[in-house]
């Protein structure tokens, strides 16, 4: 018997037959190649439909000139785009899934610096996404939009998509139209609920005519209750059923957040989980054909389960979930739920690389964005089993030992300390982030079953090495014991580093620090090393100084939407926040400040200082040892942060 019975039951979907009701939902994975899907981006949908996801819904396709948002979308209003599509779905359907494409127009949101056109909206509202404004639709453009929207249908079913899904979440051009602050037109586009939503129900309507009665059709919505401008459930509840009543439409997936509450939108670790559910229970009992489809930080199968089995949707959408681990649902079906690699919701190289516009990756599956030069896994076997032996059990040498035990190595793993994870551990101990500690769990379930030998309080010299085809250095980073700050670059060692009580983040969590009751931390790197260390001690009930050269606290993190909350979270809980200083001197019972701005000088009394600088890479072996093919990976070789020492762990784990 399954432990996920109604996760695993099959679902009819417009005469598609769905082999479970798990989704892989639509999102910018940005791996177009002058605006054609190429080897990448295919590799990267097939290794989603091969691991067993029902339903997966491609990323969003812009459908006119005035809402392209993103470098890597692909071509609108173009056919050179069909078979390079055709290319791509014909795979994936053989593999067992139903495969959709999302259409979107932003509206309002646009990017002026890559469609170089004016951002239509329903009322020339400003824009959220920068600081330009937009331009109010004339009726012709509306009409122009609807017929692109229809003209992007009939491309998707070209291609062999089997379905297409209409974008009116998030603020949206068409969540625009339907919200009455952000459409104040008096015309037939405005005013009343049928008015507001004329725009999208006709082209669903233009959709399923052009494209036919077998062809599906979603409507992507959203909930956010950040603002009372925006829609309530209850007004959302009513559009919903509105479209609902034509019959036209198949399912409605209900994301959260949007551009005027951007954090959740891909909610962190910050935010609870399943946060849709509640409204999508509403949004249930609103239709009589469609089928709800609840997203949004649902990130494992007992998740899933729960939000099916309870009767809050009929199909979930997990998206960061599978792409930390691509076979989610085969791994459910099969009945090793617990073999699922979860998702840290930590955004770092989903989100956190395609806001600098780049191709999607991931922190934990560094071969998200690579199936199509490193393979699906599970990894082909070695030609010739070999010895391994690692030395350090951080994020690099977690990974290599995993990859290359998958690949029937022999692998020998010593780690000096009790525990594994190095310095990626300690930060699972900082507030909310235990996912952090279930990925330490898991791989010690991994190396169980693959058969790696893990030596703990082994602490390895470099004439103790035992023999082996090949030995890996991934001895990680140590804290620089010298104070350094680079923004106050002439002092070689921070001034009055001899006064004692200064401490790194790590010795915080291990709590080998002793702090006193006001404790300063300097944050160099902007990101949770500093800023979960400061909130770990805030909570604790130490008064917190979080001092940054920064003009922002949390400034790495804003690449993952999670800038914001951090402060909020750090400011609740008492912390004083200085930005845009260095430190002149720390006096032992104190330190004075800089202000990059003025210049002036600002001494504050404090216990202890807590220094988040760069650290140092720790490598005690010689370059060289005869009899040993040595390998170094991770923050051995150069101080980073995660997912890099996860990127070189696998790759090396897979040229071996």
């Amino acid at each position: 018997m399954t432990q996920h019975p109604k996760l695993l039951s099959p679902l009819q979907l417009r005469g598609h037959s769905l082999r479970n009701r798990i989704v892989f939902g639509a999102h910018t994975a940005n791996m177009s190649k002058d605006g054609l899907p190429g080897a990448q981006f295919g590799a990267y949908m097939l290794e989603r439909a091969q691991g067993g996801a029902a339903m997966i819904v491609a990323e969003p396709m812009p459908v006119h000139r005035t809402g392209v948002l993103t470098r890597g979308n692909f071509r609108h209003a173009s056919d050179a785009i069909i078979p390079h599509f055709r290319a791509i779905t014909e795979p994936v359907r053989d593999a067992g899934a139903v495969i959709l494409q999302q259409l979107y127009h932003i509206g309002a949101h646009g990017d002026s610096d890559l469609s170089f056109a004016p951002h239509w909206s329903p009322s020339g509202h400003p824009s959220y996404h920068d600081s330009d404004g937009s331009h109010a639709v004339t009726e012709a453009e509306i009409e122009e939009l609807i017929a692109a929207h229809i003209a992007a249908a009939r491309r998707c079913r070209e291609a062999g998509f089997q379905g297409v899904e209409v974008w009116a979440a998030y603020h949206s051009l068409l969540d625009q139209f339907w919200t009455p602050w952000s459409n104040t037109r008096t015309d037939q586009w405005g005013g009343s609920l049928e008015n507001r939503t004329r725009l999208s129900r006709r082209i669903i309507e233009g959709i399923r005519k052009t494209c036919g009665e077998d062809f599906i059709i979603g409507l992507a919505v959203s909930t956010s209750d950040s603002y009372d401008v925006m829609l309530s459930t209850e007004s959302l509840c009513e559009i919903v059923a509105l479209h609902d009543a034509s019959g036209d439409v198949d399912y409605v997936t209900c994301g959260h957040g949007g551009y005027l509450d951007f954090e959740r939108l891909m909610p962190t670790f910050l935010f609870p989980e399943k946060l849709t559910a509640p409204v999508t229970e509403h949004l249930k009992a609103a239709v009589t054909h469609a089928k709800i489809t609840s997203e949004a930080h649902i990130r494992t199968p007992e998740n899933a389960e729960n939000v099916i089995a309870s009767g809050q949707a009929d199909l979930v959408s997990i998206v960061r979930g599978q792409i930390a681990d691509p076979h989610l649902a085969r791994k459910t079906a099969e009945g090793r739920a617990e073999d699922v690699r979860g998702c840290i919701s930590c955004n770092q190289m989903c989100w956190g690389r395609r806001s600098r516009d780049y191709w999607i990756s991931c922190l934990i599956n560094p071969s998200a964005g690579r199936e199509w030069e490193w393979g699906s896994e599970p990894f082909a076997k070695a030609e010739s089993p070999k010895d391994i032996l690692i030395i350090g059990a951080g994020p690099a040498g977690l990974e290599a030992a995993r990859v290359a035990a998958e690949r029937g190595h022999r692998v020998h793993i010593h780690e000096a300390s009790a525990q594994i994870g190095g310095q990626f551990r300690l930060a699972g101990m900082q507030p909310r982030r235990a996912q952090i500690l279930d990925l330490m769990d898991w791989y010690e379930r991994q190396f169980t079953k693959l058969g790696v030998t893990l030596h703990l309080n082994s602490y390895v010299e470099a004439e103790d090495l035992p023999a082996a085809d090949h030995t890996i250095i991934a001895t990680g980073s140590l804290p620089d014991e010298s104070g350094r700050q680079r923004w106050n670059p002439a002092p070689t060692t921070l001034p009055g580093v001899e006064n004692g009580h200064v401490y790194a983040p790590e010795q915080v969590m291990r709590r080998e620090a002793k702090l006193g009751d006001t404790v300063v931390v300097y944050d160099e790197g902007g990101n949770w090393r500093g800023v979960g260390t400061s909130w770990h001690l805030a909570e604790q009930g130490k008064r917190v100084i979080h001092v940054t050269p920064d003009a922002f606290v949390g400034k790495e993190i804003a690449r993952t939407s999670a800038d914001m909350p951090a402060r909020q979270r750090l400011a609740k809980a008492g912390a004083r926040l200085i930005t845009e200083h260095c430190i002149i001197r720390w006096h032992g019972n104190g330190i004075t400040l800089r202000s990059f701005l003025t210049g002036e000088e600002e001494t504050i009394a404090a216990s202890a200082l807590v220094m988040a600088t760069t650290n140092q890479a720790f490598d005690p072996f010689p370059e060289t040892l005869p009899g040993h093919s040595l390998h170094r990976i991770g923050d051995c070789t150069a101080p980073r942060t995660a997912p890099y020492a996860f990127h070189d762990g696998r790759k090396l784990g897979l040229m071996l």
